[in-house]
């Protein structure tokens, strides 16, 4: 495609992006099944550029003021991520001469805002929590794109095996630090025709999100509910943790989520997993369920600010007024699940916010209202499980994960014990 084409379309696709009511990757896909005689490297260039000025969306406005012409078009120029030939053959001279001038200035002397590139609500309670230096730190990490992290079904291979294969298929991965059954993976490479994920040796799964499952620790032969079970992805970490034995119950309010679970439950061989839709928190398969069940995963709906590694546009979508709401839900929601743990029984709350208030604030105010739950470590929890580094991954006895010191995405857990 000629070069001034292709900077067009990455004009367009910021303009339908920036509008920022819906997803982003939504947005990229819908886009690209418009232009379906784009080339592979083509779309990375477009998806790439999008999510560039997604990340850095504050300093790359207040560079493009400077410019002229179309402020999606300046911003397509200066968080171009394509082949840097095919940006200036598709600039004229006076474009070639702004970018030139940008390129020169010194970023590190521009205000943190435009530095760190997040709304201040979000980078207040964050500031607080960290510190000055390390809250830059982690700013930067969220600034950067997120490794692949795979799960290696132990049901149909051993991690050394999976790695073994992809390497024979040209893909360099190495074992995660802390999960045993992850493995990273730099870049992007198309796995889904590759045997070892057809065939269900592994699934795409964030090494934090593999953690939750090892808190959680299901037992053979033992029944678990997954209560926010969404796509499955942890749902098929749980069942090939007990085996293929005892009984699974995914559950969730969104019919679609639980579609997109049946294609990966298929491929996993697991066959103790039963995926059933909810109308809301107190539906009558809980009730029939209360006091049953040996533990309970409650990974409850957040604003996603531990993924902005993946989804930069959340930043930008999410407000504190959305977070107020979620904090409703997500505390009706842990209550709820609660009720079916029995006793001596184990109940997880998990997010991927980084936020106290969606994570500390919330297992604190449940623990008061319920006596009847006990708080455990989670660094005593993970060192049963014999991870390495327990402690490093635990903050006042909860599981705290950060992409800037754990490089997963940023989660929250927190463990009861039903007396």
């Amino acid at each position: 495609m000629h070069p001034n084409a292709l900077l067009d379309l990455s004009t367009e696709l910021l303009r339908a992006v920036l509008k920022l009511d819906q997803p982003a990757d939504a947005v990229v896909s819908a886009f690209f099944r418009r232009q379906a005689k784009l080339g592979s490297r083509e779309r990375h260039a477009l998806a790439e550029t999008t999510y560039h000025v997604l990340r850095h969306r504050l300093r790359l406005q207040h560079l493009a003021q400077s410019g002229s012409g179309a402020i999606e078009r300046r911003l397509a120029i200066l968080g171009w991520q394509g082949t840097p030939g095919v940006l200036q053959s598709a600039l004229g001279p006076n474009e070639q001469q702004w970018l030139q001038h940008v390129q020169a200035l010194d970023l590190s002397t521009m205000p943190d805002k435009l530095r760190h590139n997040l709304p201040d609500w979000i980078a207040a309670p964050l500031r607080e929590r960290l510190g000055e230096e390390e809250f830059m730190t982690l700013a930067g990490a969220l600034n950067e794109g997120a490794p692949l992290d795979l799960r290696v079904n132990l049901l149909k291979s051993k991690r050394e095996e999976a790695l073994a294969a992809l390497q024979a298929a040209g893909i360099a991965a190495q074992p995660t630090p802390y999960s045993p059954w992850g493995l990273r993976v730099q870049g992007k490479p198309a796995l889904n025709k590759l045997e070892i994920f057809t065939s269900g040796a592994v699934e795409v799964q964030d090494e934090g999100s593999q953690l939750l499952a090892l808190l959680l620790a299901p037992k053979r032969s033992e029944m678990v509910v997954d209560f926010c079970a969404g796509a499955g992805g942890k749902t098929l970490a749980l069942g090939a943790a007990m085996r293929n034995t005892g009984r699974l119950y995914a559950f969730d309010v969104s019919g679609n989520r639980l579609d997109a679970l049946k294609p990966r439950l298929a491929r996993s061989g697991l066959s103790n997993v039963y995926p059933a839709q909810l109308v809301h928190e107190r539906d009558d398969r809980v009730k029939r369920l209360a006091g049953k069940i040996d533990r309970v995963l409650v990974d409850a709906p957040c604003s996603g600010l531990g993924t902005l590694r993946r989804n930069p546009d959340l930043k930008w979508r999410q407000s504190p007024l959305a977070v107020q709401e979620l904090r409703g839900k997500q505390a009706a929601i842990l209550a709820s699940a609660a009720r079916l743990v029995k006793s001596g029984g184990r109940l997880v709350y998990a997010t991927c916010s980084l936020l106290p208030a969606e994570n500390e604030d919330i297992a604190r105010e449940f623990s008061a209202a319920h006596p009847e739950f006990e708080m455990l470590d989670a660094a005593e929890l993970l060192a049963q499980a014999q991870l390495p580094q327990a402690e490093s991954l635990v903050s006042e006895g909860f599981l705290r994960l950060w992409p800037h010191r754990h490089a997963t995405d940023g989660f929250f857990a927190a463990a009861w014990q039903r007396r």
